[in-house]
């Protein structure tokens, strides 16, 4: 070459274009990619947990022992349910919300956008946490996804732990996603566009995000004195040394009472748009519809009591 610069070669080319794929996904700070995160990898988990759900059927298919051991079927209802639950119901519900929020409220972005990328890379961080305690030693965790003690303190595997750190990352990413969607609902809604007339699919989220703040810390409470009780000589859940084996159960379910309108609101909110949309017609009752979403939330918390 004349001007002494070496040609770029065709996988020279592929590995710059890789490196910049790669680049523009992780560090990526706009809604509707940060969107497609949450849905992709949602679908992802999905696919571990089906599978994990087709060997549980297979196994139930006809009485007796057909594919597993026993110890191993309760690690598979056990790992079905925490990662359809914390995987796959909730990154969906949050991949729309990345989606459809700003677009529906005239916000150019979320109000929080770093905020936004760091709640998405705890997601799969910690679901791949979760999915590896099924090759550590002694097994993953086999104890059922409520994690009741003392079957998850006492006699819980050493993968416990693990997972006790897992489900508290994807608390944390919860919480953050809620925020930043509470603050974008709250800040950025277009000039005109005031509470009463925000679609119902961003009502349903905000409440949702409201009862994710309140529920998370609830659990991460509950697993944080689980694993006290498991590693610190802590009594919490153990009857033995004064505990009450039922305190985690009321407080596990403080949590995963509201945790159910949670993962159905977000699709209340869909539907509530869908059928309006494609039948031509306004919602009808909108502003009951809000107050009985609203409602909902707040009676969510009673129903534990």
């Amino acid at each position: 070459m004349a001007n002494g610069v070496a040609p770029v070669t065709g996988h020279q080319g592929i590995g710059k274009r890789v490196i910049a794929f790669i680049v523009r996904w992780t560090t990526s700070t706009n809604h509707k990619d940060i969107g497609t995160l949450y849905l992709c990898t949602a679908l992802l988990n999905l696919f571990v947990g089906g599978s994990l759900a087709l060997c549980i059927r297979a196994e139930l298919f006809v009485p007796g022992l057909q594919l597993v051991e026993p110890n191993f079927f309760n690690t598979l209802t056990t790992m079905h349910g925490l990662i359809m639950l914390f995987g796959f119901i909730m990154p969906v519900a949050v991949g729309f919300a990345n989606w459809l929020i700003p677009m529906m409220i005239g916000a150019p972005d979320m109000a929080l956008p770093r905020m936004n990328n760091m709640s998405f890379w705890l997601l799969p961080t910690a679901t791949i946490m979760l999915i590896s305690t099924l090759f550590m030693d002694g097994g993953a965790p086999n104890f059922g996804w409520t994690m009741y003690a003392p079957l998850s303190t006492t006699y819980g595997p050493p993968s416990t732990d693990y997972m006790i750190f897992a489900v508290h990352m994807l608390g944390i990413s919860s919480i953050m996603g809620a925020i930043n969607i509470i603050t974008t609902i709250a800040t950025m809604r277009a000039p005109g566009m005031t509470w009463m007339k925000l679609p119902i699919f961003v009502w349903t989220w905000l409440v949702t995000g409201l009862l994710l703040i309140g529920i998370m810390p609830v659990l991460a409470g509950a697993v944080t004195m689980m694993l006290f009780d498991r590693n610190f000589g802590t009594s919490f859940f153990d009857a033995a040394g004064g505990g009450d084996p039922l305190l985690f159960q009321h407080i596990f379910w403080f949590f995963g009472h509201p945790e159910v309108y949670v993962l159905a609101l977000p699709a209340f909110g869909i539907i509530s748009e869908v059928i309006p949309t494609f039948s031509r017609k306004p919602l009808f009752g909108y502003r009951t519809m809000v107050m009985a979403t609203v409602l909902i939330g707040f009676l969510s918390y009673i129903v534990w009591a």
